[in-house]
């Protein structure tokens, strides 16, 4: 089987196993056959969201994607590549503090029920992987866009009954942040934990409506109209 990775140039490998992961075929390479190729794993079982690739100009896991003859590896998009299939991910994860994803402030003696529990508890399922953000076309082009995992993030306390604050989660994602995005859905596509960042920001668009916002790109329209 013969497999493609984007290095400096594409390299070719020809490798004896098949039917494996990915993560199984760099390691086979790296241990038998090129020593030099730099790629990213822990967990090995799809937790850590360390070992994101693109296969096929897809983004995957490389622990649970099985490769087959031909496919093409390459690192994820819009991340400063330090060498072969390793990229710096600071900057993206960067934007969870510009979007102050956290819980801010707790009000006490509330309890969650099963229900409240439900609302949210796939977006804490997040593993941080970057699949989304190298598959995100705005931020391809909007370097300050705060990206979908960190929307999704927000989502997740502004939903949470306890705080006690939701308004400034709202007030601090309205600048490269819900209204940017183009709901194209890419970034669902490609999540492994199956989390829709697109219908988290669009219930973000509803939130902020409700605390006074519209999106800014409609006053763009009916300057110039008259009755």
């Amino acid at each position: 089987m013969k497999i493609n990775i984007k290095r400096e140039s594409v390299a070719q490998y020809d490798v004896e196993i098949e039917g494996v992961t990915l993560l199984e075929v760099l390691n086979e390479i790296k241990t038998k056959v090129d020593p030099s190729i730099a790629y990213s794993s822990g967990c090995r079982s799809s937790v850590c969201g360390s070992c994101a690739v693109r296969v096929n100009g897809r983004e995957v896991l490389a622990c649970v994607c099985h490769v087959k003859d031909g496919d093409l590896i390459e690192p994820l998009k819009n991340s400063e590549v330090i060498r072969d299939l390793v990229v710096n991910m600071d900057r993206a994860y960067g934007f969870n503090a510009k979007a102050k994803a956290w819980q801010s402030s707790i009000a006490e003696n509330i309890s969650l029920s099963h229900e409240d529990e439900k609302r949210n508890a796939l977006q804490s399922d997040c593993i941080l992987c970057g699949s989304c953000y190298s598959a995100c076309p705005v931020y391809a082009v909007n370097s300050e866009f705060l990206g979908p995992f960190s929307l999704t993030r927000v989502w997740r306390y502004v939903s949470d009954k306890r705080e006690q604050n939701p308004k400034e989660k709202i007030d601090n994602i309205q600048t490269n942040g819900v209204w940017d995005c183009t709901l194209c859905n890419e970034c669902t596509l490609v999540c492994p934990q199956s989390i829709s960042s697109k219908a988290d920001i669009e219930k973000l668009r509803a939130r902020s409506v409700m605390f006074g916002y519209t999106d800014p790109s409609f006053s763009n329209f009916g300057g110039g109209l008259s009755f």
